[in-house]
């Protein structure tokens, strides 16, 4: 390879990288900028919190999903947001998706840029109350460790954002009304599994903010 290939393809690679930063900057401007919808009184009735992780892998954005095994009590085998009940000693919402991410996939807290909180959610056909954090993991971490709990996950999925709009790996169904209101009712579809459920609405909700292909570049 010439000199002059070397750096023509350099040059491509920095240009991607430049465009996944210019679109993290989006993302992260928009997360920030939402006013999250509560689905209670107060943080005390939501037993339940998750991370929504997205990940600069090979220049491009991806979303962080874990498959659960089937040696967990509910949702054998459903594929999942990391996160989990809230326990005493957690401060708040956060600190309990942050407890949770590290204990389930081993992802270091002090790596985890939080953008913001999107709208508390529903599973369980509404009964059981879960919020939501957007973070983005250190991209000097790239390509991350991960050390999933052998118990709870099965598998990581490291989803980039691009698959997720192409509406050939989208599921359209009726919207389903959850807690007073309206939500998109969509399965998607990733290398043979189905993101569907509670963590497909939270999925179409972060996407419907941050990356609407007409506000940012994917």
């Amino acid at each position: 390879m010439t000199l002059e290939h070397k750096k023509a393809k350099s040059g491509k690679r920095g240009n991607r990288a430049s465009g996944a930063n210019i679109a993290i900057g989006h993302v992260r401007e928009r997360i920030r900028s939402h006013r999250y919808r509560p689905i209670a009184a107060n943080d005390a009735e939501i037993p339940f919190s998750v991370l929504i992780p997205l990940y600069l892998l090979d220049d491009e954005i991806h979303v962080v999903l874990t498959k659960r095994t089937t040696l967990m009590r509910r949702n054998q085998g459903h594929v999942s947001f990391p996160g989990g009940r809230r326990e005493g000693d957690d401060p708040d919402l956060l600190a309990t998706a942050l407890r949770e991410s590290e204990e389930e996939i081993g992802l270091d807290p002090g790596r985890v840029e939080i953008f913001g909180r999107v709208d508390d959610f529903s599973t369980r056909d509404g009964e059981l109350f879960v919020a939501g954090f957007v973070g983005l993991i250190d991209p000097a971490a790239t390509p991350y460790s991960w050390r999933p709990a052998e118990t709870e996950v099965a598998e990581i999925l490291e989803v980039p954002v691009r698959h997720l709009f192409d509406p050939a790996n989208v599921e359209v169904a009726a919207p389903r009304p959850l807690n007073g209101r309206l939500w998109p009712n969509e399965t998607f579809l990733f290398r043979g599994h189905r993101i569907f459920g509670a963590t497909a609405r939270a999925l179409r909700h972060v996407l419907d903010i941050a990356f609407t292909s007409d506000r940012v570049p994917i």
